[in-house]
């Protein structure tokens, strides 16, 4: 079922622009832990997650990977069939989702054991049939096996990323038919995001944690880049300042340190501390970085991601803030200017999701990011699309929201 929600605006600082965000359309359905979203060629926009059937109650090793499309620009959506068990349709966590410019379709997922508190393997679907069939294989099956990423680049060459305490990168140059033999690019860290640019360049962000949490490598805090399609290459730090603990939860929590490549071949970092919301450019590969603190806030903001757009200096992001009863998801597009000018920040209204958690037996129900970050897409007809999860357990309701937000110009 859907639910089209009302349109919002929230006041800007500048007068001559707004952000407006609509939604959301509610699809309640089987749930959609830590949604994913891309939009085919074609149009058709897939959103990805994973969690129980319909029974909500049963155990997560039981899960499974769901998928969703909607042909209609999320007005309405349906779930797609990615195979059974059988087929190796197999994910209960971290998913992850990618197109190529000729319609392949890539969707990873992570297997893990909850009573072990430990990944088991890594599994991705492709689909060259707009998400009609698909074939599965297993990319890894190691201990601590955590936190898959898949994109493509344009040549159509598709990455992929992973860590097991040390992180692993393969590359398939067939629509995944076939897959290049694993490289370790790290001894140590986790892989907390992957981009991959307009001319074929890969970045992966490798962070202290890794393994599910398990593990824990002070000063593990690199970006390794390659600038000839993962043949060779350079781990540089990581531009900024971060408050990092040996766990998810202190001070700030952390998982995804997102990256982006704008089409003019820069790489963008986004991230949150205890000051605010940074966002840093560089545009020698990694080399230097001009950061700039785009939001300062008295609250703890963290869970950000990152997405670039096809036009030039077009970048949007998405966080948290608060906890509890306050807690709000945001929106932004950040507009890059010349030189070293800092970008112009335009926010959507601060907003809540349907999603909740009971933090012990006993304790009361309260609000909850349902996840490490928010899912967004450049749209190809304008605007940006984000996917929010939907977990009530009070009411029953089980699914994911679609939003959209889009520029305003005021006269």
């Amino acid at each position: 079922m859907a639910l089209m929600g009302s349109l919002v605006a929230w006041p800007q600082k500048s007068n001559t622009m707004e952000l407006i965000l609509r939604g959301p359309v509610d699809h309640v359905d089987l749930l959609a832990r830590e949604p994913m979203v891309v939009q085919h060629p074609r149009g058709a926009l897939f959103v990805s997650g994973y969690g129980p059937g319909s029974d909500v109650s049963e155990p997560q090793l039981n899960w499974r990977p769901h998928l969703w499309t909607s042909r209609d620009g999320g007005a309405s959506w349906t779930r797609v069939n990615v195979g059974s068990a059988a087929d190796g349709a197999l994910g209960n966590s971290d998913v992850d989702l990618a197109v190529a410019h000729d319609g392949t379709l890539y969707f990873i997922n992570l297997v893990f054991d909850p009573p072990k508190r430990e990944g088991d393997f890594v599994t991705i679907g492709v689909s060259r049939d707009a998400g009609k069939t698909w074939s599965w294989k297993t990319l890894s099956k190691s201990k601590f096996d955590d936190r898959p990423w898949v994109k493509v680049a344009p040549d159509g060459t598709a990455h992929v990323i992973w860590n097991d305490g040390g992180v692993f990168y393969r590359a398939s140059r067939d629509r995944g038919a076939t897959w290049s033999e694993p490289v370790r690019l790290n001894e140590h860290g986790g892989s907390s995001h992957l981009a991959v640019g307009p001319h074929g360049e890969i970045a992966v962000r490798i962070v202290p944690l890794s393994a599910s949490g398990a593990q824990y490598d002070e000063g593990v805090d690199l970006i390794a880049v390659s600038a000839d399609g993962g043949k060779t290459w350079q781990k540089r730090p990581a531009p900024g300042d971060r408050e990092w603990a040996g766990s998810i939860n202190a001070p700030v929590p952390r998982w995804v340190e997102p990256l982006a490549w704008g089409s003019d071949g820069a790489l963008y970092s986004l991230w949150t501390n205890l000051k605010g919301l940074w966002l840093a450019r560089s545009r020698d590969k990694g080399e230097t970085w001009t950061i700039w603190q785009v939001l300062g806030s008295d609250e703890v903001l963290y869970f950000p991601y990152l997405a670039a757009g096809a036009r030039l200096n077009e970048l949007a992001g998405t966080w948290f803030s608060g906890k509890g009863d306050a807690l709000h998801a945001h929106v932004a597009l950040f507009e890059m200017g010349g030189g070293d000018a800092p970008p112009r920040m335009i926010q959507s209204r601060p907003f809540q999701i349907d999603s909740w958690t009971r933090p012990g037996r006993k304790a009361p129900v309260t609000r909850s990011s349902g996840g490490e970050y928010l899912g967004i897409t450049f749209l190809r007809k304008g605007g940006v699309g984000v996917v929010t999860p939907i977990f009530n357990g009070e009411t029953n309701r089980t699914g994911f929201s679609w939003w959209k937000a889009e520029i305003r110009r005021r006269h």
